[in-house]
């Protein structure tokens, strides 16, 4: 009798494991999804006061027609990119930061622009949208960290692959060019 009682007790505990374990797992995804949300959210934002900066820009700097063109183009390929995958997705915001990091350059060389009130306000809300999603990427890198070492660690690992989970990719910058400071000559 007693060992009947040990081998319900060890099968209640195993269920009780697997149910834990599932839960956790598609808690763990359900937040990584979650924060990628997040980056969307601040990429829409950052797509939307591209144009007013861009149009901001244009009456000072006539003769830098090719860096509007050049940020209006990667604007596009960013929204475009968004149901593609995180590949391409990396890649089109990646070169946007690098059109958007050479328009402050330009706007350096044009203090009538740097004093604009206009200019101004739409910088600083482009920076602040900038460290958000910062902030958002480092967010989904952090669950998708915690998500996929739970995916690694035994033996959780060996039931998660029974049920299908996988790994997620981190969102990560991979341009050097981006990392670099702009170069603007004239």
């Amino acid at each position: 009798m007693t060992v009947l009682y040990i081998v319900i007790a060890l099968v209640v505990l195993l269920l009780l494991w697997l149910f834990l374990t599932y839960n956790g797992l598609i808690a763990a995804r359900n937040q990584t999804d979650e924060a990628f949300s997040d980056i969307d959210v601040q990429m829409k934002r950052r797509y939307d006061l591209i144009p007013n900066l861009v149009e901001s820009v244009k009456g000072y700097t006539k003769q830098e027609k090719s860096v509007l063109e050049d940020v209006t183009q990667a604007r596009a390929n960013a929204i475009a990119a968004g149901g593609k995958g995180l590949d391409e997705q990396q890649k089109a915001e990646n070169a946007l930061t690098g059109a958007l990091r050479s328009v402050f350059a330009v706007a350096e060389n044009y203090p009538d622009l740097k004093s604009s009130a206009n200019f101004q306000q739409l910088s600083s809300e482009l920076t602040d949208t900038e460290n958000k999603l910062e902030a958002a990427r480092r967010f989904y890198n952090a669950n998708v960290r915690d998500f996929n070492t739970k995916l690694q660690v035994l033996p959780t690992s060996i039931f998660a692959k029974t049920l299908g989970f996988t790994a997620k990719p981190m969102f990560v910058l991979e341009d050097q060019a981006a990392k670099e400071p702009v170069k603007v000559e004239f």
